[in-house]
């Protein structure tokens, strides 16, 4: 099975099952033991097709004589895959994309008469590259919708917060590649140790331009393979989640509490800028969750991480008052991180609108866990006002005793003296997030 097959399958599955497309992918590829430069080509294409679908999908409409919603789904995404090799990628000849694409819809789609339908849209879709059908840029909305490939509704709510400049600058960093971030193991090694031996295997390792301990990669083949991975000298996390972790400001000898924890990425920093000292309880409500956070910690050496099966939002005395910091990185619609999961901007909208409700229930109950005088830290990973500032202040509103506070941050990230940040993919490069910081008085 080649990239291309791969790919087609993975897009189906994503389609008919509702799976996560890199979760779908990263099992196809290791089922079909691609090699690396295949293992390549069938990301670029599986995620370049799900960041411009709605653009595909729209030039594809123009030279079909039957609606796209009325083929075959694998008919549907070989079509897609054709396109988005013609339109994006240089280095496919067209007569490739389109021959490919007739092959897997021949060998996959159940109409014998298929191939021959993708066959005549592609290339006419290939005669007509130089004078596509324009967008019609009447509505700045549907405009915007169909450019970026990003859901009228999701559209309206970042115009609502950025404007249509900046709106745009946004939708296009969320179709482009998210970096590679490793965090240096400080308890193992040094971020200069730690680059040097990646670089001995081929791996580009380059400092991150604000964050301590940070190395940025690129030419990485399988990290899990490396054996600076395999000897816990790194995990591999986004800034972003990194600075909720600095803005919790854990110290040897404390006790954290990480509510939400799986995979396990704020608390092996919390438990490494504990200098392995102290206790970090790592929860999550699966209990599969708990093992892997545990082979996390264990692949990193930090002892001082006790992995727990809890409900965030179901109270347990014996934490009362218990724990001197507290970090709540709640569910969320995870619409900050479209650069690594291009599909979850199409998921249904519906369910999402009863995540407030959660995120401050699992808040309300974690803040009993805060020792006077303690840190709790609510964060997401998501852009949207009403899972982020609305929760933090609505919290702040009936629980006088907690209070916002300011915490230090590069001079280029951003301003946090309110005790709230917001962090943005096409402003700070990374994915998109929120922090609040909350004290407990004594």
């Amino acid at each position: 099975m080649d990239a291309r097959e791969v790919s087609l399958l993975s897009l189906n599955d994503c389609q008919r099952q509702g799976g996560w497309s890199d979760a779908i992918l990263k099992k196809r590829l290791a089922n079909n033991r691609l090699d690396s430069r295949d293992g390549a080509l069938a990301t670029q294409l599986c995620f370049g097709v799900l960041q411009n679908r709605l653009l595909l999908d729209f030039y594809l409409s123009h030279f079909s004589n039957l609606p796209l919603k009325r083929m075959e789904g694998r008919v549907v995404e070989a079509l897609r895959l054709g396109a988005y090799q013609m339109l994006f990628l240089d280095k496919i000849p067209h007569s490739a994309a389109v021959n490919a694409s007739v092959e897997l819809t021949r060998k996959h789609c159940k109409n014998p008469r298929a191939a021959g339908m993708v066959n005549g849209i592609l290339r006419n879709l290939e005669r007509s590259l130089d004078s596509l059908p324009a967008i019609p840029r009447e509505n700045p909305v549907s405009c915007l919708s169909v450019l970026y490939s990003h859901p009228e509704w999701l559209v309206e709510e970042f115009l609502t917060a950025l404007g249509s400049e900046e709106t745009a600058r946004l939708l296009a960093a969320n179709n482009s590649q998210a970096p590679i971030t490793a965090m240096a193991n400080t308890t193992k090694t040094t971020a200069e140790g730690l680059a040097e031996a990646l670089e001995g295997k081929g791996v580009t390792a380059r400092p991150h331009p604000w964050l301590a301990d940070c190395l940025v990669l690129s030419k990485t083949g399988n990290l899990e393979r490396l054996a600076a991975f395999q000897e816990g000298l790194f995990y591999v996390q986004d800034p972003a989640s990194k600075l909720s972790a600095l803005a919790l400001g854990p110290e040897p000898g404390m006790r954290v509490l990480d509510c939400c924890a799986a995979p396990g990425g704020k608390s092996f920093a919390a438990a490494i800028q504990m200098e392995g000292g102290g206790e970090v309880v790592s929860c999550d409500l699966h209990p599969h969750k708990k093992k892997l956070i545990q082979a996390g910690a264990d692949r990193l050496g930090l002892k001082n991480i006790t992995p727990l099966t809890a409900d965030g939002k179901v109270f347990r005395p014996q934490w009362d008052s218990a724990f001197d910091r507290v970090l709540v990185d709640a569910p969320c619609s995870g619409l900050g991180v479209i650069r690594k999961k291009p599909d979850i901007r199409y998921k249904d909208p519906e369910p999402l609108k009863d995540l407030p409700r959660v995120q401050r229930a699992i808040l309300d109950n974690a803040a009993r866990y805060v020792k006077p005088g303690g840190v709790l830290v609510y964060s997401t990973c998501t852009l949207l006002r009403r899972e982020n500032e609305a929760v933090a202040l609505g919290f702040l509103a009936d629980h006088p005793h907690f209070k916002a506070e300011g915490f230090p941050l590069p001079e280029c990230v951003g301003d946090a003296r309110t005790g709230m940040l917001t962090l943005w993919p096409h402003r700070q490069g990374t994915d998109g997030f929120f922090i609040c910081r909350l004290r407990r008085e004594g």
